[in-house]
C-alpha cells in the first residue's frame, strides 16, 4: 500500500499530518508514541461530505492513561465529554471504505462540519456594515439633535432646557396668584374686623 497521510493529535492539543509509509490501522498505536496497543481502539466514526466527496472519518485514542498525561484537544461531538489520554490519530476512507489521505486542512475543514460550522466574524462584520441605516431616510425636523426619532421616551437636550423655562414660569405664575389670594384674604380680614368695630360702636351709642 503506498503512503498515507493521517492527522496526529498531541497530548497538547496540536495537529500535525503524519506520512505513514505501507498503512495499517493495528500499528496506528506506534504513530501515537505507545508501546503497547492496549486500550488503544476506535472512538468514533463520522461520515461526511465536502467538495464533493464523501469521507468516512475515524478518531482512534486511549480512554485510561497516568494523570497529568490528558489530551487536551476539543473533539467534536459525540466525543466532545469524552476523556483520552496521550496522542490520538484521525484516518479517514472514502465511500468505498479505501484509506485516503488526511492532512490538517482537511480535518478542520471536516471539524467545522461536525460543529455545524462557525461563523464567520469578518463577514458578518461586512454585512452590518452594508446594512441601509433605518434612520437614514427620516426627515431631520422628526429627529432629535441626537440623531434619534422622535417620541415620547427620548428627549433631546433642547426639549429638557425649554421644559426648565417652563417650569420657571409657572412657578412665576403660582407666586404670583399666590399673592393675590393673600392680598385677597387680607381685604377679606380687614372687612370683617370693620364690620365688627361698627356694630361695637352702634351698640355702644344705643346703650346711652
Amino acid at each position: 500500500m503506498s503512503n498515507i497521510d493521517i492527522v496526529i493529535v498531541d497530548k497538547s492539543g496540536s495537529l500535525k499530518t503524519t506520512s505513514v509509509k505501507d498503512f495499517k490501522e493495528e500499528d496506528l498505536f506506534k504513530k501515537c508514541g505507545l508501546k503497547k496497543k492496549d486500550d488503544f481502539e476506535k472512538q468514533v466514526e463520522w461520515k461526511l461530505k465536502t467538495k464533493g466527496r464523501k469521507y468516512v472519518v475515524s478518531v482512534y485514542a486511549k480512554m485510561n492513561g497516568r494523570a497529568n498525561n490528558e489530551n487536551k484537544y476539543d473533539f467534536p461531538p459525540p466525543i466532545d465529554n469524552h476523556l483520552f489520554f496521550g496522542s490520538c490519530a484521525i484516518i479517514a476512507q472514502n465511500d468505498k471504505q479505501e484509506y485516503v489521505n488526511l492532512n490538517t486542512d482537511l480535518w478542520n475543514t471536516l471539524y467545522e462540519k461536525l460543529f455545524g460550522g462557525f461563523e464567520d466574524l469578518a463577514a458578518t462584520a461586512l454585512e452590518d456594515e452594508q446594512e441601509i441605516d433605518e434612520l437614514a431616510n427620516v426627515p431631520k425636523e422628526k429627529k432629535t439633535k441626537e440623531g434619534y426619532l422622535k417620541d415620547g421616551f427620548v428627549v433631546s437636550e433642547e426639549g429638557e432646557e425649554e421644559l426648565g423655562e417652563d417650569e420657571t414660569t409657572s412657578e412665576s405664575e403660582f407666586n404670583t396668584t399666590n399673592s393675590e389670594d393673600e392680598d385677597e384674604d387680607d381685604d377679606a380680614v380687614i372687612e370683617d374686623i370693620g364690620s365688627e368695630l361698627s356694630e361695637e360702636s352702634y351698640d355702644y351709642e344705643s346703650d346711652e
